[in-house]
């Protein structure tokens, strides 16, 4: 389970970032989890549960923002959403797409005291 890997990545950003912003508690945190990271939302909310206690964001609301797996279709030339990372364009039918979002794993804000 690389969630808890990634919830304690997560976690020392967070006390990195309290450290030179003086602040002293987390109250909520917001990640961006795409489609394509491998990163299953409910493990994550577990691992960070397990991670943040006695922490610092010991009581902080985990938000996970799903972001869906999009390409630039080279042969039609426009933004698709894609179901899989190596899709052919669901527009039409091209091959030649180039994955632009779904692999971001980014906390985006935090909420703090």
């Amino acid at each position: 389970m690389h969630e808890l890997s990634l919830a304690e990545h997560v976690l020392g950003l967070i006390e990195e970032t309290a450290e030179a912003e003086g602040f002293h508690r987390v109250r909520k945190v917001v990640l961006e989890i795409g489609a394509f990271a491998a990163v299953e939302a409910e493990a994550m909310r577990f691992c960070f549960d397990v991670v943040a206690r006695e922490t610092i964001a010991a009581e902080a609301a985990l938000e996970i923002i799903g972001i869906p797996g999009t390409g630039w279709c080279r042969e039609c030339r426009r933004t698709v959403v894609l179901s899989e990372v190596f899709d052919d364009c669901p527009a039409c039918g091209g091959r030649d797409v180039e994955l632009r979002s779904g692999r971001e794993l980014r906390l985006k804000a935090l909420e703090v005291e």
